[in-house]
Parts: structure tokens; sequence; C-alpha cells
């Protein structure tokens, strides 16, 4: 272990002086292992702000000579996109680089569709055809290619295929994955929706696990998953890290953020080597985490001590009925329902600072989902969340759900038309919602 949970505390305690050297040590050490191309992972959020100016004002030699990669999934907050697009275009020039999802490769049914040939299959007693001996689909475009060509032909009409080139966007993935709700160590099972329900149905090789089996159960009724985080973000930026021939990635993660975090940099520290096809044989891939042992008052003394320039996003935020004024804790994806289980969650803040969006959200299928966990909620089948980390959750006061009316959740799931979304199209939101 790098260093011990007590250790930790101890440095996270220190002061902020202390910290820049440290991280500045970190980032010289990233640039030094490098044998290729060094980027930043940049969010447009006041984390990866505050080390690309690390780098600018303590290792100057430096700041020319790595890329800025901003990955733009397409449900960023607009005011977000527009300071990662200025801040790139001042401090980056022709080095900022930003990705969006991939395309799709091929022509594929969207999740309606995978549903209506797999009951064909069953009606027509071929699923050994697509199932394998444990009960598994052999692959998931199988429904695809056996799919009946007048049931394609249906398809194509009521428009239920994914046309080759559109991109893997969010929508993509809530077809085909599900809705980012409940968090990551809820979501376990990290495959096609389609995948899921085959596994659910017919897999003999299912845990009988009691908290497994209440997952089960939870997860036959509610279509969840974090898929998105890599499709919507890791697969582009590694695809431009490989164009670029990057190999060490510098990104502004602190350990405070969570459980996960903070055990990754124990057990690994500032920099760690990986892997990547993209580099030679025998040339290491380099994560560097110069800010893990810093903290969000640190970053926010770093912004106001150097006049650091930040997105306006972190201004906006809303009263509630006992006077409190809640800010947006963090920038990200406007549609992250990973918190939902908390006081003041992503979704909630949204509604109060985003409303046109969050009512895009919600139309296009995530109210939906979270009905349908309020009402395994009123079940009782919520008890499976004491399986997952349950001192977190006693030690955060989590709330079951921030209270949404449930006639502007009816009116809201009745319309299901919304099939995109351009955070550019919400610009003219006011400053002071």
């Amino acid at each position: 272990m790098y260093m011990t949970y007590k250790e930790l505390s101890a440095e996270q305690e220190k002061p902020l002086d202390y910290k820049i050297e440290k991280a500045v040590e970190a980032l010289a050490r990233g640039f030094a292992v490098s044998k290729h191309t060094c980027a930043l992972a940049f969010s447009g959020g006041k984390d990866s702000t505050v080390l690309w100016d690390l780098i600018r004002r303590f290792l100057p030699e430096y700041a020319e000579m790595f890329y800025i990669i901003y990955g733009n999934t397409g449900v960023e907050y607009p005011e977000s996109l527009q300071f990662a697009k200025w801040l790139g275009k001042e401090w980056g020039g022709n080095r900022f680089k930003e990705t969006k999802p991939l395309p799709l490769e091929k022509d594929g049914l969207k999740y309606e569709a995978q549903c209506e040939v797999l009951k064909y299959m069953v009606e027509h007693d071929r699923l050994g055809e697509i199932l394998t001996h444990e009960g598994k689909l052999k692959r998931t475009d199988i429904l695809d290619d056996l799919c009946p060509p007048d049931m394609m032909e249906d398809f194509r009409r009521r428009k239920l295929i994914w046309k080759k080139g559109t991109p893997k966007n969010y929508y993509w993935c809530t077809d085909q994955y599900g809705y980012p709700l409940l968090g990551k160590s809820f979501s376990k099972l990290k495959a096609h929706r389609i995948n899921i329900d085959c596994f659910l149905t017919y897999s003999k090789s299912k845990s009988e696990k009691p908290e497994l089996a209440a997952y089960y159960d939870i997860l036959r009724q509610v279509k969840i998953s974090q898929a998105c985080c890599d499709i919507l973000k890791k697969e582009p930026s590694e695809k431009m890290q490989a164009e670029l021939d990057v190999d060490v990635i510098f990104k502004g993660l602190m350990a405070a953020e969570s459980r996960t975090r903070q055990t990754n940099f124990l057990s690994r520290g500032y920099l760690f080597e990986s892997s990547r096809d993209h580099l030679p044989d025998g040339d290491s891939f380099w994560h560097c985490n110069p800010l893990s042992i810093w903290t969000d008052d640190d970053i926010w003394e770093y912004i106001h001590r150097y006049d650091v320039p930040y997105s306006k996003l972190y201004e906006i935020g809303w009263e509630d009925e006992n006077g409190n004024f809640h800010v947006i804790p963090r920038n990200g994806c406007m549609p992250c329902g990973t918190d939902l289980l908390y006081a003041n969650n992503h979704l909630a803040t949204l509604r109060r600072t985003h409303p046109k969006a969050w009512k895009v959200f919600m139309k296009a299928g995530t109210a939906a989902e979270i009905q349908k966990l309020q009402q395994a909620k009123r079940n009782g089948q919520f008890s499976v969340l004491d399986f997952i980390d349950a001192d977190y959750l006693i030690e955060n006061r989590p709330c079951a759900f921030d209270r949404i009316d449930k006639l502007v959740m009816d009116d809201l799931t009745k319309d299901k038309g919304v099939t995109d979304y351009d955070p550019e199209e919400f610009d003219d939101i006011p400053e002071d919602v």
C-alpha cells in the first residue's frame, strides 16, 4: 500500500502550499516517464482547470508540450460546455482536442425491437440458436442477424433501427443499456439490457445469495446501467489518446471524492502504470493524479489565490424552503442519477437549476424508471440497499427520493417523443434560476 488511511487523512489536513508542492512533484514525474506524448483529461470543471493551471504556472517548460482532451458527452451542462471551449481556445489553442461519442459501425436494433425478436425466437422454439448452454445470449447482435426480413422491414418503418453512423450518444446508451441511476456499486451487470434480460430469464449461473437475488428482482423491473460513463467518456478519450500517441494521462481526481478513488490512491499512489494496445510492446501507459490529497476547499482556495477562471455553473443554485442556498457541487452529465438516494441529489438539483433540460430527460425515459424504483421501494424491495455499503449510506443521511410531484411525473411520462438533446439549446437559461 502506498500509504495508510490515517496517513492520507493527515496529508489532506496539510496546508495548500504543501499540496501544491506535492502536485507539482507528481506532475514532473509524469512528464519525466513519458516516451511519447502527455495529455490532460479536461472536463471543464474546477478540478481539471486547477490542474491545467498548475502546469502552466509551476511547470512552464512543459506548458506547450501536452494535449488537452475534452470529453463532450453531448449531455454536458451548457455553462460547462461553453467554458471548456472558451478556455480550450484561450489556453490550449490547437493542442485542445474535443471528443464526442463514437459512431455506430453498422445498423442495429433498438431495445424494443430486440425484445420482439427474442419473443419471436421463443414462440418458434429457436432459443437454442441464440443462447449458450448457460442460458446467455451468444452475442448481442445475433438477434439482428436472425431477425426475419418481414420483421426487419417493420422495424425500419417504425424507426426501431439505430442506423450506421449514429453517435453512441446518451439516448443510444439508455436504450441499449439503461439509465444511470443508483450508482456503480448497484449496477453490477455491465451488459446490453437485452443480454441482461436473457441472463435473468434463462441463465443457470445466477448467484443464490440473498442480496443478489433481491438485486435481480429490482433489475427485472428497472432498466438501470452505468455503461454510459465508458461509452460517452472513456471510449472516445482512449481513441483520441491512441491517435495522439499519448502514454501519460493527467487527471484531476481527488481521493476525497469517493471511497473508490481513495482506495485506488492508497494502493497506487500519484503515478501508476498500465498497458494500452496503441503503444509499442514494452512501453507502459501511465496515469497521473496529482491532486489526490486535495479537497474541494483546497481547489477553491487555489482558484481565489491565483484568480483562476472557472465555469459559471458553480455559481448557479437554488434556495430551499428553509432559506438555505444550494449550489451545483460538480459538473458532469446533466441526466446522471447515480446519487438518487441522497437529499439534494443531482437530478433534484437539475430540476431547479435547469428545468427545461430536466424536463427533456424526464420525458426521455428517466421519469418512468424513477417511478418503477419508487414502486419497488413501496413494495419493500429496497432492502437490497442494506447490502450496498450500508455504513456509507448511514453516514451520508440519505433520503429515499427527492419528492417529485406525481402529477408532474405523470405528465412527463405521457410524451415519449424526445429523441435528441443539444446542450446549446439551453443557452437562454437565466443565470439566477
